[in-house]
């Protein structure tokens, strides 16, 4: 096959992070690969010119123009990271590759991203546990929707297979760290706690504590790169229904999470006191963390019984640990202060209904 790799969301802080290690790396299958970026903006072809890759500026919307990016460059692999819930993206990224398998007579690879907390009962999971490795497809067919992410990870599969296209679906837990991408370099969920804590002078936590899921950034990308060397050096590794995989290295004890993040802000005198506080209503925390409120609790409040297996097999072997990421939390505060420069869009395409 031939080794054409496509990154969309490149301009953000998991996708730009994915970009940068595989353009860093001195040797193996990656590093003899073409890469292609895609980015929404001038600024961003600018930003992500330096690092040698071939960058497209596209709207993911635009069916035929997104058709035409995937074709022209001949693209065999796509690491689809814009967005886990427009599966609109999806199909015209699918139906495209299919296009290119035709053309090309080789096996074409679709690497999408997925959230974790749709498998937590704030998500709608009903069946409790759940590895990697079960049947998750035919219990999320049957849960079914309305769940832009579910509906789009059914749609990833199904569409998929319907394209004669390899799908792979990384589902992506609570991130954490600073990214390595040319853009966006600060995550979501901790950034936003800092942000508000800074701001109001106070930490606030919910009054139901959760322990979702966790992964370092850098533990992260490198589960993305090993899927891609698998593919690229022909070794076989799970896919379609069975292609689920857990980015989980550890859970984020989120009680404990902020009263690290609180001690941390309250030694740089940047709350008033070390004490979390109970947020008064999830009306105020959507406004000042500035998340949807329809999802506010499966965001900050989800565990979910997630067990990850099929990335460990195939030799997995994340760096960070619960330990070493309470201990981090000064780390993400200097991450906000000294890094956060670029508008946060990751909800930009949830109905405006959704925060309020």
């Amino acid at each position: 096959m031939g080794q054409n790799i496509l990154v969309t969301g490149a301009a953000g802080y998991i996708g730009g992070s994915v970009l940068a290690s595989f353009v860093t790396r001195t040797s193996g299958p990656i590093n003899a690969a073409s890469i292609s970026a895609v980015v929404r903006s001038e600024d961003q072809v600018q930003a992500l010119s330096k690092l040698g890759v071939n960058v497209i500026q596209v709207d993911l919307s635009d069916e035929m123009a997104l058709n035409e990016a995937v074709v022209r460059n001949e693209i065999d692999i796509v690491v689809h990271i814009a967005s886990s819930i427009d599966s609109r993206v999806v199909s015209h990224l699918i139906t495209a590759l299919g296009q290119r398998r035709k053309a090309s007579g080789e096996e074409v690879f679709f690497i999408h991203s997925s959230v974790a907390a749709l498998f937590a009962t704030e998500g709608g999971w009903l069946y409790g546990e759940v590895k990697d490795t079960d049947q998750r497809f035919e219990k999320e067919k049957q849960i079914g929707g309305p769940h832009p992410v579910r509906e789009t990870n059914i749609l990833v599969t199904e569409h998929a297979k319907a394209q004669g296209v390899t799908s792979l679906n990384v589902v992506v837990p609570t991130v954490y760290g600073r990214g390595s991408g040319e853009w966006r370099k600060l995550s979501v969920n901790i950034p936003a706690y800092t942000r508000a804590s800074i701001k109001h002078k106070i930490v606030y936590k919910f009054d139901k504590d959760g322990s979702p899921p966790a992964v370092h950034i850098s533990d992260l990308t490198a589960l993305y790169a090993l899927l891609v060397e698998k593919i690229l050096q022909k070794e076989q590794a799970p896919s379609g229904e069975k292609g689920y995989y857990f980015a989980m290295a550890h859970r984020a004890p989120w009680w404990d999470v902020m009263q690290h993040l609180a001690d941390a802000l309250h030694a740089r005198g940047l709350v008033a006191e070390p004490k979390v506080q109970i947020w008064p209503s999830d009306e105020m925390a959507a406004e000042y963390l500035g998340f949807p409120l329809l999802y506010i609790r499966a965001m900050c409040t989800s565990t979910g019984q997630l067990v990850p297996v099929n990335a460990y097999r195939l030799g997995c072997q994340p760096k960070w640990d619960e330990k070493r990421f309470l201990e981090s939390m000064d780390d993400e505060i200097r991450a906000v202060q000294e890094l956060d420069k670029v508008k946060d869009t990751v909800f930009d395409s949830i109905l405006p209904s959704s925060r309020n």
